[in-house]
Formats: C-alpha cells, sequence, structure tokens
C-alpha cells in the first residue's frame, strides 16, 4: 500500500537594492520513478511571474523563473504531493561467487559504461594518500563493502552544521571531520570511485519525523551501481540504507549538479535568502 507524502517547499530573497534582472532555476520536483508516483506540483511566487518547466542534463525536470519587473524582494513557495511505495532496501540477492561481480567492475565495457559516475569531482577529489583511506575487502560482497564505508563515514564524520559550506573540499572536511549530509555523501562518492563502484550524488527530502539526521532543506546520499544488482541507496549521514522516507529529486556526479537553486542576479548591496522545508506523510 502506497504511503501519501506532501512536501512544502518555501524560499525567501531580500536584497538591499533593486534587482532590475534576475534568472532562478529550481531543482525540487520528487523524481517519477518506480517508487514514487502521481506527483502533483503546485509552484507560486509573489510577482506572480511565470513559471516555466525544463530538463536538465540528467533528465530531471527543472522550474525557471523570469520576473519582468524590478524588485527588491520575492518569496517562493512549491507544494507537491505524491505517492510512495513502501520500499524493502534489503529486497535482492548477492550472487554467491563473490568473483562474478568484482570481475565486472574491471570489464572495459562497465567503466565506459559508468564513466560519468567514477571520475573524480572538484568536490570528490582525494590525494594518493586519502584514496587509501578506505580500501574493499574483495573476500566479502561488494554491497557488504558498501554497507561497510557507509558506517566507516558514519563514525568517522560527526554530523554539525554551521562548520563547513557549499564549496567546501574534502581536504578540509577530512581535517575538521565535521561536517554535514551532502559533506558525508561527497566523502562515499570519492571513496567508493576509488574502489572501482560507480557512484551518483543524490539530492532529495528526507522524512525526519522518522527521526532521522538531516539538512533541515534538502537531504544528500548516494547511489551505487552493483554488478548483478543494479543501483542501490546509501544514507552515511544516518548510517542506513535509502528507504521509503528518503524522497528522491535528482543525482549527479556532486551537489554541483544537484543545486536545488541556481540563479543570476543583477544588483547592488546585501542580500539575505531563507528556505524552509516540511515533509508530512500518511500512513
Amino acid at each position: 500500500m502506497p504511503r501519501d507524502f506532501e512536501v512544502t517547499y518555501k524560499a525567501e530573497n531580500i536584497y538591499d537594492d533593486w534587482v532590475h534582472d534576475a534568472h532562478w532555476q529550481f531543482l525540487i520536483i520528487p523524481f517519477e520513478n518506480e517508487s514514487q508516483h502521481e506527483v502533483q506540483i503546485e509552484f507560486s511566487n509573489s510577482l506572480y511571474a511565470n513559471t516555466e518547466f525544463s530538463i536538465n542534463g540528467f533528465g530531471f525536470k527543472t522550474l525557471r523563473v523570469h520576473p519582468k519587473k524590478k524588485f527588491k524582494q520575492i518569496s517562493f513557495e512549491a507544494k507537491f504531493k505524491f505517492k510512495k511505495e513502501e520500499i524493502d532496501p534489503y529486497d535482492f540477492n548477492i550472487n554467491s561467487d563473490l568473483s562474478v561481480e568484482y570481475n565486472e567492475l574491471e570489464h572495459f565495457d562497465f567503466k565506459i559504461t559508468h564513466e560519468r559516475f567514477l571520475k573524480q569531482t572538484i568536490y570528490t577529489k582525494l590525494n594518493s594518500i586519502q584514496d587509501l583511506l578506505y580500501k574493499f575487502d574483495t573476500t566479502v560482497s561488494i554491497f557488504q563493502n558498501l554497507e561497510n564505508l557507509n558506517h566507516w563515514i558514519y563514525k568517522f564524520i560527526q554530523f554539525k552544521t554551521g562548520v563547513t559550506k557549499v564549496g567546501t573540499l574534502l581536504k578540509d572536511l577530512l581535517l575538521n571531520k565535521q561536517g554535514v549530509c551532502q559533506d558525508f555523501a561527497h566523502l562515499f562518492c570519492a571513496l567508493a570511485r576509488t574502489n572501482g563502484i560507480p557512484t551518483r550524488y543524490v539530492s532529495g527530502y528526507l522524512n525526519q519525523n522518522s527521526g532521522y539526521m538531516g539538512d533541515s532543506q534538502m537531504h544528500a546520499w548516494v547511489e551505487c551501481y552493483i554488478p548483478g544488482i543494479g543501483w542501490k541507496g546509501f544514507d552515511p549521514t544516518n548510517n542506513i540504507l535509502a528507504n521509503t522516507n528518503h524522497i528522491k529529486v535528482c543525482h549527479g556526479k556532486d551537489y554541483n549538479d544537484c543545486s536545488p537553486l541556481k540563479g543570476i542576479i543583477h544588483t547592488g548591496g546585501q542580500n539575505k535568502t531563507t528556505h524552509t522545508v516540511m515533509v508530512q506523510s500518511q500512513q
């Protein structure tokens, strides 16, 4: 029996000086897949500017807003209603012959197919010494290695807000060992890719009423491609597999591909931006 979810996203921008031209792109719509469906979208802004739908380079829906008049304040509100199937993250089988899945990682065709999610990016870059932080044990399954990595990062990094920023690199995270969900996800991507596992950064919402930790706005986790199983979601911030409470919006190579809000603003002075997200579900 699917669960009914409702997500309310609000943002407000206040500027010291007049804004004469502005373009925004929101990447906040729940993705429709085999577990999330019947997504209803309501989106408005205080200037009554037109909203356009588009598709980004990874195939996910975006909302674009371009006001036609100058302003000093604008607010946005989105409401998404959808159904989500109950997910058992352990509903799969592991090949008893471990050499089959490890050999698949080495195939040229496999590496070409998944090249995009095997490469380092500015946010998932480790040096040669840091690459050795976590090495896979080939006497256990790839899935078990990834679950162990999930647990290792959960213990290695302390969840703490205000320590890192959107542009924080792994070298700084590894120095301070404190950060938020996007930092946990970037480190997971880096170490899983170093061990040959295609891994994508995932952005979405988390139903924190279930007692999970995460950002008050958008949450981040990862999806890894395991030969013979497919894409599986891991949430190192909470040391769990992605489940019914994880509402996927999009995926990419790192945060830069999944930023919920991008914009170009022509104004002077300072500005203040606030965001809030509320997730509700009915059993």
